[in-house]
């Protein structure tokens, strides 16, 4: 038997500009909205730009204003209203009063996006956590996927204050248990994490604002298998895999979850462990979309979420920047985006740039001897004569450096020239100093 799927929903989106806003960066600021509508699988029919002198404490936009959007609603048949801003509860309320019809904003359009991506146990746990944590903050259902949020008709009375008290106790109760299996979770990928802190590889985050391209740049780099596709947050949960450098060694590339301005705060908090993933990072590569007229905005707001996660330069992380794109830019600011990397590259006190396509794989080479020079910038090459007595320390080597030489000599000497991190060659050189060839 057919089975019917659930009409798409029909959208007015629209992004409050407010006084202190500039009004150039207004219409991409529109453009974002729609993109995560669609990224939600949403229609947004209409959409508008509306002005706000001063926020309206009930409605938060102004009579006039709701009374166009009403005749839009009406005229167009939509059934969801989403707003580019953070409603309070009662102006949400009202909103879907007035208007007849659904009503999110901007913290809950991205929650329901993450509810849908969410793959793993840990990121649909986190995103459950953080959706509780906003209805309860309300007490209005956001949930599974927008068919289940009330409707704004007017028909049904709103609940008691015993009402109100039940659901707020059984959102509590809900969230008590999430927390303690996420808990668990948490324990079994601290586990993990710890064991691919003893492995000799280090740690590559791609970070950036959410599609600039870090899907694409991980499947270029690695055997890939991540979704990649011009959607906002089409990754949503952390994964690894092995990154060759050019000159033999191999390391852990990460991709993780795009940021965003105006992240939900439910969500940084909730996503605590996912992030902890870049925090431990021996390097972040910070993929950035040139060809995005707001490139220079968005690179503060995701220098800000790092900040916040304490990440980043300012806790001791050095950061590579991607600028991806190249290909979308003319042939003049392509070039000239090209000497500025290239200057950035020269200059040691500066951070290294890299001008890329991902698309068509501009500058990748250039790219993977950048990562490989940040990786091991600080590595120490220790030249080493291990006699047979001394074996169990060659498998040492092996295990935790990069073997650059090795050689049999006489008497079943074996001479290596190996290359260590700076933390291991001191371990080597405390445990084992009669090995070391001076030079």
């Amino acid at each position: 038997m057919h089975k019917n799927e659930a009409p798409q929903e029909r959208a007015f989106v629209t992004h409050p500009r407010f006084a202190n806003a500039r009004a150039s960066d207004a219409d991409y600021d529109l453009e974002e909205a729609i993109g995560l509508a669609e990224a939600l699988g949403v229609d947004p029919v209409s959409s508008k730009i509306v002005p706000i002198r001063e926020v309206k404490v009930a409605n938060f936009f102004g009579s006039g204003q709701i009374e166009e959007m009403l005749a839009d609603v009406k005229a167009n048949d939509l059934n969801l209203f989403i707003v580019n801003a953070e409603l309070s509860p009662i102006q949400q309320r009202n909103l879907e009063n007035t208007l007849g019809i659904k009503v999110i904003d901007r913290t809950g359009l991205i929650l329901e996006i993450f509810g849908l991506r969410a793959a793993t146990k840990e990121g649909s746990l986190q995103v459950e956590l953080a959706r509780l944590g906003y209805e309860r903050s309300r007490l209005v259902r956001t949930w599974t996927h927008l068919e289940r949020q009330r409707g704004g008709t007017g028909t049904v009375a709103g609940p008691g204050e015993t009402q109100i008290e039940s659901d707020r106790r059984v959102l509590n109760d809900k969230m008590t248990v999430l927390k303690k299996k996420l808990e668990t979770v948490r324990h079994t990928r601290g586990l993990q994490r710890k064991k691919r802190e003893r492995a000799p590889e280090r740690v590559v985050a791609l970070v950036g604002y959410t599609n600039a391209g870090k899907s694409t740049l991980f499947n270029l780099l690695t055997t890939g298998g991540v979704l990649a596709q011009d959607m906002l947050f089409a990754t949503l949960d952390t994964t690894h895999r092995v990154l060759t450098l050019p000159g033999g060694q191999s390391a852990i590339l990460s991709d993780t979850v795009g940021f965003i301005s105006d992240l939900p705060t439910e969500l940084i908090t909730a996503f605590r462990a996912t992030l902890e993933e870049v925090k431990e990072a021996d390097l972040l590569l910070h993929v950035r979309d040139m060809s995005d007229p707001l490139t220079e905005r968005r690179r503060e707001e995701v220098m800000d979420v790092l900040r916040q996660i304490e990440a980043g330069p300012e806790h001791g992380q050095e950061i590579v920047e991607v600028w991806n794109k190249v290909d979308l830019l003319s042939e003049d600011a392509a070039n000239s985006l090209q000497e500025r990397a290239l200057a950035s590259q020269e200059m040691m006190s500066m951070m290294s740039s890299y001008a890329v396509s991902c698309l068509t794989g501009e500058g990748m080479d250039a790219l993977q001897e950048g990562i490989q020079e940040a990786l091991t910038a600080d590595d120490h090459v220790l030249d080493i004569k291990i006699t047979p007595d001394a074996f169990s320390a060659r498998a040492w080597l092996h295990e935790n450096g990069h073997v650059l030489e090795e050689s049999s000599g006489k008497l079943g000497v074996v001479k290596m020239k190996v290359r260590l991190s700076e933390s291991d060659a001191g371990r080597f050189r405390v445990s084992h100093p009669e090995l070391l060839q001076s030079l």
